[in-house]
């Protein structure tokens, strides 16, 4: 079976910005986009993304094309920087592609609120433009 995105959010909110405005100010640098970096070239860089229960990874900007795949299912909490949130019960393979630039970035945290572990990989494109999905 193909999962074509993500799960569905389940909740949404609002967080106050105050909270992280520290860490919101240095994510347009951070481009730390897993805990653990599995391997770059020239091309492309491979991270994983491992939280355990109440873990969260800081905020960090994506300016490049990519794409994670969930390995470890469970449910997270999303931050944005307009001060909303999403959560989401991410599933055993759900994927989702993502174009952005530098025109055009997200930054965004990511918290572990289940009670397993959480697990990515995600695969950043770094030749610049991005190729045609079908």
């Amino acid at each position: 079976m193909m999962q074509q995105d993500a799960a569905p959010i389940i909740e949404t909110g609002r967080y106050d910005i105050a909270d992280y405005a520290d860490e919101l100010a240095k994510a347009p640098n951070n481009h730390t986009v897993g805990t653990t970096l599995w391997f770059a070239n020239d091309h492309i860089r491979v991270f994983e993304i491992r939280l355990e229960p109440g873990d969260r990874g800081a905020f960090h900007i994506h300016d490049k094309t990519y794409f994670w795949t969930v390995i470890e299912p469970g449910r997270g909490r999303q931050r944005l920087t307009d001060g909303t949130f999403t959560v989401r019960d991410y599933r055993l393979g759900d994927t989702k592609y993502l174009v952005h630039s530098a025109e055009s970035s997200l930054i965004h945290d990511l918290e572990n609120i289940g009670h397993t572990t959480l697990r990515f990989v995600t695969v950043e494109l770094l030749d610049g433009a991005a190729p045609s999905v079908s």
